[in-house]
């Protein structure tokens, strides 16, 4: 367990997770993500909407370079090495004042990004399909974000009592490789091997998943099971993720991975000033 009131190293962010939440703006430079394929898979293209995000109140700028939807194409190392590195450098050189994440379960990846100027590493698997991703942070002094996503859920147990056994493996990864409990995020893997009703509870118990200890990320935005309430495709979504993050607010949670980074700034910042009578986002 750690003090949700210690600060914790994002690059330029200088973030307490008790009293300031933060939102991470989302650029795909692939050719086929489930939302935004396409729109921002050129360097231009990527840097104009890095901007465009920041200067809405973007805290971080996560840059993913292989899309994660069901059915969707393996990438190399090579390839999406070759798609991210343009896109980071170009926002680095922009000094945009915020944080750059790099959204990779490839340790060579991890390890190019944070050379050419990434601060935070996302890593989908959790840390557990390449371990060394957490040496690559380490060396770098960066923070991992430890998405809970399981191939084959554990039978016979509670959901919960599942991912806390998933988190607590690779928090032991992250911390044999020389992190400290101050670069850890939790993010409870919305929409990853998981059915809708899964999605559900993981969104009804959030606080059981915030009292372990953990800031955690919530990455609701456009997700199916939204389209799945709502029956509608993944741009006519913004309303039903507006409602999912308040809530996941309200429950505990510290970072919002988003598309929409304006509307979100004012739902939360509003959130923030009702729950603690004065804003701080």
């Amino acid at each position: 367990m750690i003090n949700s009131a210690q600060q914790r190293p994002l690059g330029p962010i200088n973030w307490t997770p008790s009293t300031m939440p933060l939102i991470m703006g989302i650029i795909n430079v692939t050719p086929d993500s489930f939302s935004d394929g396409g729109l921002f898979d050129q360097k231009d293209k990527a840097l104009s909407h890095a901007r465009e995000l920041a200067g809405q109140g973007a805290h971080i700028l996560d840059i993913g370079g292989e899309s994660t939807r069901p059915g969707a194409k393996i990438v190399t190392m090579e390839e999406e090495i070759a798609r991210v590195l343009p896109a980071i450098g170009a926002i680095t050189a922009a000094e945009l004042g915020t944080a750059i994440s790099i959204d990779t379960y490839k340790a060579k990846v991890a390890e190019s990004a944070l050379k050419a100027g990434a601060h935070i590493v996302n890593d989908v698997w959790g840390l557990q399909r390449e371990p060394d991703i957490a040496k690559a942070a380490s060396a770098h002094g960066a923070p991992v974000i430890i998405n809970h996503w399981e191939e084959t859920a554990p039978k016979g147990l509670d959901l919960l009592d599942a991912m806390k056994a998933f988190f607590d493996r690779s928090i032991e990864i992250a911390l044999k490789a020389g992190l400290k409990d101050q670069h850890i995020i939790l993010d409870p893997g919305i929409g990853f091997g998981k059915n809708f009703e899964d999605n559900l509870v993981i969104l009804n118990r959030l606080e059981e998943i915030c009292a372990w200890g953990y800031p955690v990320l919530m990455g609701t935005s456009r997700k199916s099971f939204i389209g799945k309430i709502l029956d509608k495709e993944p741009q006519d979504r913004l309303y039903g993720t507006i409602a999912s993050n308040v809530i996941s607010q309200v429950k505990g949670a510290a970072i919002f991975r988003v598309h929409d980074v304006e509307a979100h700034m004012d739902a939360l910042r509003v959130t923030q000033a009702i729950e603690t009578k004065a804003p701080h986002l």
